[in-house]
């Protein structure tokens, strides 16, 4: 779990700010400062051109698409091609930090192809220390310029938020580790007009934009520069459509 304050200007987090600012002289400039093994770094050209997009065009690409999805009508998708392509690397214009639900595909949602969308995935869409080291990844290595924060209806992750908030209800396992996360979001709409699990989910997702935008000195960065954007949605269940929220 991250701190809940941006990090102050350590070596460390100056030594990302480093990094973040090398990733734009290419992989051999990286490889040659040693920020990355050779491994990491992406290669040049990008393996799909269409993919070079600033954060307004990326968030422009990602809504039509989930126009089309909530219309039933997709686009063909080349597979086979794609998979050629990518071989040699990927450049997603779009990281989606979304729940774990079987019934929230953002691949589909969105009417993405292969190697378009990065998709970090944890029960109840908040932040861990893995997600955040995943997300980074996207936007300093493969200068993915958007990433959205994606949650959904009748999410039980939030749900059990509510419940160990409203019931002092317990979860056996880990599960428990799931409600404590999002406490602090039911907390805030306990007592706002409106269904609470609804305003819970919403507010779930406007708390954990807010953390990428201030927990991650490379995110604060890049948005600082204006290459990254951060925004919310919330997926509906019934008609497939994506809310942008906050």
């Amino acid at each position: 779990m991250c701190n809940a304050h941006r990090p102050t200007d350590t070596p460390s987090n100056n030594g990302r700010r480093d990094f973040l600012r090398l990733t734009t002289l290419g992989a051999s400039a990286l490889m040659l400062a040693g920020a990355l093994p050779s491994g990491m770094v992406q290669a040049a050209p990008v393996p799909k051109a269409a993919n070079k997009l600033d954060p307004q065009q990326a968030l422009e690409r990602l809504m039509e698409g989930n126009q089309r999805y909530a219309a039933g009508v997709k686009r063909r998708h080349d597979f086979m091609h794609e998979r050629e392509a990518l071989v040699g690397g990927q450049n997603p214009f779009v990281a989606v930090l979304s729940c774990a639900d079987s019934r929230i595909a953002p691949e589909y949602a969105f009417d993405t192809g292969r190697g378009d969308l990065f998709a970090v995935r944890v029960a109840g869409n908040f932040v861990t220390d893995d997600g955040l080291a995943s997300l980074e990844y996207a936007v300093a290595v493969l200068g993915t310029p958007l990433i959205m924060v994606l949650g959904h209806d009748s999410c039980g992750a939030v749900a059990a938020g509510v419940k160990a908030v409203k019931d002092n209800a317990r979860f056996p396992g880990k599960i428990q580790g799931l409600a404590d996360a999002i406490k602090p979001s039911v907390t805030k709409v306990l007592k706002a007009p409106g269904n609470v699990l609804d305003n819970a989910i919403a507010q779930n997702v406007i708390d954990t934009v807010a953390r990428l935008k201030t927990e991650s000195s490379l995110l604060a960065d890049a948005l600082t520069t204006g290459t990254l954007q951060i925004v919310g949605g919330v997926y509906r269940l019934d008609s497939g459509k994506v809310e942008l929220i906050g």
